[in-house]
């Protein structure tokens, strides 16, 4: 509970401080990955810089949720957001990429509590006919971070140094930290439980199996080689541990009941599906823009920014209309939006104008806001609030799942017809051959990019398109299914001052 409306409003500055922080973290870093590297050596190992981070997040994220619905949000949400500060802190002083892949799975720790049980918050404070509202603002702010996100980082990189994408952390943090310790008291009433120890045991090593495998696999290791089938197996293992655990366990981390709700099941299949395609775009459009537009860095991070503002909007208006109609119907706008913009992003090519570029961004982003905004909302619809924490932390889990499995499958696919493309377009050369015409990674650098000869440019950057267009319209199946998965929501919406809680049965 909070007490004044000024207090009330102070909380939601703090959450949204802290989800904006949280969710930023990732893609501000990568941006700076390069001059990271070059400054403290460890380019075998940088891939760990982001595993670390995100096999903590991911771990993270459901154990806390459950932990906040047994003691309380706001201890854990103060512990996550003081751990987070102490390892951006930390990996701002970083002397060797070793020193700094352990202070991030100390940020990751941290930032694993932030955003479900922020999320959580808000509909443990707000009435129904309110958390629209507030979600979509949440939502808004979370789709604004990932895409300001490299903007940031590669103008903190250029302009400052490269440990203030870290540093810059700690003072946005601290205010986030003394708006919730001031302001928000939450009820001394809490759900007592027994921890679920082997449970939270076999997901932490479930995933961190899966993750290494995914980041080491056809980078360190050959797909086959006995390492990368090694980590698969351990992950499908500890899954099915894990799995067989929380069917039994009086108090699971994960409540396999809540999957019974057709609501339930489909917003998490949807947080999946959206997080899995959504992530290719903020990846490849930069890359597109540099190399085939032949944009610099930073101009990539701008184009960025209709997505964002597509997205904040989507988010906004699922958060306004939640009370006026069904999930469903909101999703299906959202769905058809989103179809539409990754279809015609597939068409796109070197003779495509920023214009047409830009507004098939927006549409894709606006497609895309809708989920940030309904799929918590939908996934808390009528629960008890004793469950509000695991199930929110659940959806992001999978969000977060889905946005990894994501990346390197789509990037999989990318590589593979780039490569290809490449190898037809120099058919009967070799790659010494090929060098002596020009560097592909040359196109990423304006200055660089005039020094490869006409033809030999056009056919690297027509390779280059045709990769990533490529990867757009393979990015449409899973959006195909989202739509199934959509018409299955059924007519749940949200009512005011009608809650009705479920339980397990």
């Amino acid at each position: 509970m909070v007490g004044k409306e000024s207090n009330l409003k102070l909380v939601v500055a703090g959450l949204l401080l802290g989800i904006f922080m949280a969710a930023m973290d990732n893609t501000i870093v990568a941006t700076a990955m390069g001059t990271i590297v070059a400054d403290l050596g460890g380019f075998d190992k940088f891939v760990w810089v982001t595993s670390a981070y995100m096999v903590a997040v991911m771990a993270g994220m459901p154990i806390f949720g459950k932990l906040s619905d047994m003691y309380g949000r706001k201890r854990f949400f103060i512990f996550g957001l003081a751990l987070f500060l102490i390892g951006s802190a930390l990996c701002g002083i970083a002397q060797t990429i070793e020193q700094l892949s352990v202070f991030r799975a100390i940020q990751g720790i941290g930032g694993g509590a932030l955003m479900p049980i922020a999320f959580t918050i808000v509909f443990d404070v707000f009435p129904p006919e309110k958390r629209g509202k507030m979600t979509g603002l949440l939502g808004a702010v979370f789709g604004l971070s990932s895409v300001l996100g490299p903007l940031l980082g590669a103008y903190i990189t250029d302009l400052i140094s490269w440990h203030w994408v870290f540093y810059i952390n700690v003072p946005i943090g601290i205010v986030s930290l003394f708006l919730i310790v001031k302001y928000y008291k939450e009820s001394p009433q809490h759900l007592q439980q027994k921890i679920d120890w082997w449970g939270a045991i076999t997901l932490v090593v479930a995933v961190v199996s899966l993750m290494f495998g995914l980041e080491l696999g056809g980078k360190e290791y050959e797909w086959n080689s006995i390492q990368i089938i090694s980590l698969f197996t351990i992950f499908g293992l500890f899954f099915v541990f894990f799995f067989y655990i929380e069917t039994r366990a009086k108090d699971p981390i994960i409540s396999f009941w809540m999957f019974k709700n057709r609501l339930f099941a489909t917003s998490q299949i949807l947080a999946f599906l959206y997080g899995a395609t959504f992530v290719i775009l903020a990846v490849f459009i930069p890359i597109f823009v540099q190399a085939v537009y032949g944009g610099s860095a930073k101009s990539a991070g701008f184009v960025l920014t209709p997505m964002m503002l597509g997205s904040v909007a989507g988010s906004a208006i699922g958060g306004i209309f939640q009370t006026k109609t069904t999930y469903r119907n909101l999703m299906i706008i959202s769905v058809i939006s989103y179809f539409i913009g990754m279809f015609l992003l597939s068409g796109i090519g070197p003779e495509t104008s920023r214009l047409i570029l830009t507004i098939y961004m927006i549409i894709v982003g606006f497609g895309m806001g809708f989920s940030f905004s309904l799929l918590p909302s939908a996934t808390i619809h009528k629960l008890d609030p004793r469950y509000r924490g695991s199930a929110n932390s659940t959806n992001s889990f999978l969000r977060s799942l889905g946005m990894t499995l994501g990346i390197t499958i789509f990037g999989t696919i990318q590589n593979k017809v780039f490569t290809n493309d490449l190898k037809e377009a120099f058919k009967g050369m070799d790659s010494g051959g090929m060098m002596s015409f020009g560097n592909p990674q040359q196109i990423f650098e304006p200055g660089q990019r005039t020094q490869i000869p006409g033809f030999v440019l056009d056919k690297i950057v027509a390779a280059m398109s045709h990769s990533i267009t490529y990867t757009f319209f393979v990015a449409l199946f899973p959006i195909v299914i989202s739509a199934v998965a959509v018409f299955l929501m059924g007519n749940a919406r949200v009512e005011i001052n009608k809650e009705i809680t479920n339980e397990p049965s």
